[in-house]
């Protein structure tokens, strides 16, 4: 039995999600380590400190490692990978060199918060279903007599059509950005929150973040307009100022 034609998009976008979680899932076992060396935290106290606190968030860690980020660059960072059992806490050495035990902890901490929020299922979630409007769109404009015409032109190839609508969907996106960027800010905000309160010590994820900022040589103040459209984060200066402000997080 033959799919219809017409439904050419629907399949475009099942690839599209089925690679999507298959590298969410290889990622940690397949693709990562072929970039960086990966080995257990050599810190074994750290290491049950991370364990400690993220039982304390409802989460089941079992791994906790570091990876050779300073061959490449000053970078730092950590952050949690893959999906089930294969779920691990990873930490760039740069980052254990850069802060206290406790500032790890509170960056940690963040990122459990986003995992105990539902931030990454509901962007995954979001994601999909994104791409299934856009597999939809841009079959219906493909699929539109006009399109060569529209823009002057002959008819084109099949790849032709397809960078028309590349362009046409770049144009429609970019007004849409501010929104993205909005719900991101909203989850980092809530992610500051959950780490606050789980951890206790606001001023350590608050020191560990101009730590970062400083390594990673964020803007500290950026024009207001500019970090609306688009920033994905808030702006360094007003995370710590909220973190840091204790009736605002009575």
């Amino acid at each position: 039995m033959q799919a219809s034609p017409n439904l050419w998009w629907l399949w475009v976008w099942g690839l599209f999600a089925l690679i999507t979680l298959l590298l969410m899932y290889l990622s940690p076992v397949l693709i990562e380590p072929l970039f960086f060396k990966f080995q257990p935290l050599q810190d074994q106290a750290l290491a049950e400190r991370v364990k400690t606190v993220m039982k304390q968030a409802g989460l089941q860690v079992e791994r906790v490692q570091q990876v050779d980020a300073s061959r490449r660059s000053k970078h730092s960072n950590a952050y949690f990978t893959g999906i089930g059992r294969v779920k691990r806490i990873v930490l760039f050495d740069t980052l254990l060199e850069q802060m206290s035990d406790d500032e790890i902890l509170g960056v940690l901490a963040h990122e459990a918060g986003h995992w105990k929020l539902g931030h990454i299922w509901k962007r995954l979630l979001a994601m999909e279903l994104v791409s299934l409007v856009v597999c939809w769109l841009f079959w219906l404009v493909l699929s539109w007599d006009g399109l060569s015409a529209w823009f002057g032109l002959a008819e084109p190839s099949f790849l032709g059509k397809v960078l028309l609508v590349g362009f046409l969907a770049s144009l429609v996106s970019f007004p849409l950005t501010p929104i993205s960027s909005l719900r991101s800010r909203r989850h980092e905000w809530q992610a500051d929150q959950f780490a606050r309160n789980l951890t206790g010590e606001p001023g350590s994820l608050a020191s560990a973040l101009v730590k970062l900022c400083k390594e990673n040589l964020s803007n500290l103040h950026p024009h207001p307009f500019y970090a609306w459209f688009y920033y994905s984060h808030p702006p360094v200066v007003e995370r710590i100022a909220r973190l840091t402000d204790t009736e605002r997080n009575l």
